[in-house]
């Protein structure tokens, strides 16, 4: 089974789940946003796409769309870094024990193991769980112990330590990106609106205070893709790109991530 992605989520109930909750918020009370937690498995791979010619520039595409809602973000320890799915081939590399119980009970039915293990190298949450991957070193440098779980074999290359001296790293774009929202309330307190609500592959917003508007244009998908945003945004300063270069009057780019500003 090819488990280079999490089978496809549906970007119009993400954009219609998203815009609801901060419908509720809009007026009064404040809230909360993430996509990951140490019960799900990596965000990477189950809302972007963690194959190489993917890798980074989705888990780019992620933060810009987590950092620019209206909410107080939360961000998951080594999603910075573009940690992914680790994808055990055994039941015994998992510690989570309802992993352990749905497998017993399969293996007492006398159900498919195989389908069950595939499965889990998508869902299981122990995927998140794995050692923060700090340098290429013994167990990623998080410990000269035994961890409760394997590290990821690919903290040779998605580490701390090899992200720091790359300035075009998924950390070092995930800093700029929460420096761009600090330093522009637009993006904290801003009204939300969503835009061409019913585009499959594109999550377009603005985000509006005191007479700026700032425009976010996320292309979700691993194909070329249009927005329809109602209005002519070429002429707009590029205040923020995932890609190093990019054309505002072209076809977005796969996981294309544009912030805008009017």
């Amino acid at each position: 089974a090819d488990t280079s992605q999490s089978p496809k989520f549906n970007l119009l109930d993400m954009k219609r789940v998203y815009t609801h909750w901060d419908s509720g918020f809009a007026q009064k009370g404040w809230l909360s946003i993430f996509l990951a937690n140490h019960d799900q498995p990596r965000m990477l791979t189950h809302w972007g796409n963690d194959a190489p010619p993917f890798h980074d520039i989705s888990s780019k595409l992620l933060t810009t769309f987590v950092l620019t809602m209206r909410a107080t973000p939360y961000y998951y320890y080594g999603d910075e870094l573009g940690m992914k799915n680790i994808r055990f081939d055994k039941i015994g590399d998992y510690d989570d024990i309802s992993v352990k119980n749905a497998y017993q009970n399969l293996i007492n039915k006398g159900g498919d193991v195989k389908k069950f293990l595939e499965g889990l190298k998508l869902t299981a949450r122990d995927n998140g769980r794995t050692p923060m991957q700090w340098e290429n070193a013994t167990n990623a440098g998080f410990s000269t112990g035994k961890p409760w779980l394997k590290v990821n074999p690919d903290y040779t290359t998605v580490n701390v330590e090899a992200q720091e001296k790359n300035p075009n790293s998924i950390l070092n774009y995930f800093r700029t990106i929460i420096k761009l929202r600090k330093t522009e309330p637009t993006l904290i307190y801003g009204k939300y609106t969503l835009l061409d609500k019913d585009n499959k592959q594109v999550y377009s917003y603005t985000r509006e205070l005191d007479g700026k508007k700032i425009l976010i244009i996320l292309n979700f998908s691993d194909k070329p893709a249009t927005a329809n945003v109602g209005f002519d945004y070429k002429n707009a300063k590029v205040l923020s790109c995932n890609y190093p270069s990019h054309s505002l009057d072209a076809t977005l780019q796969p996981y294309e991530a544009l912030i805008l500003e009017f």
